[in-house]
């Protein structure tokens, strides 16, 4: 459990003044901080517990493959300039 010895200690630290009346209030938060990192801790850590797969899905992905696209005449028709089958692009300077 944190005191209020504590607070005052770790405030002068990060350098930050503290009131009597935020004193209460720092120490009981930061005790419920503590708290749940206890709980976290307390918390099994069984192999078994598969947490990256909670929805039981496996290779959701689709496989890749190829498809028809596009001939080079009908993607260059409307290029401003094109040259061997290539886009022609200005140098910028």
């Amino acid at each position: 459990m944190v005191t209020h010895e504590e607070i005052l200690k770790i405030a002068n630290l990060a350098k930050l003044s503290v009131t009597p009346e935020e004193l209460d209030s720092l120490t009981e938060d930061m005790n419920k901080i503590i708290g749940f990192a206890d709980t976290i801790n307390a918390a099994s850590s069984d192999k078994s517990t598969d947490f990256d797969n909670i929805n039981g899905l496996s290779n959701v992905l689709r496989e890749d493959s190829a498809e028809l696209s596009y001939s080079r005449d009908d993607i260059l028709k409307n290029a401003e300039d094109s040259e061997d089958g290539y886009f022609v692009v200005r140098r910028r300077r």
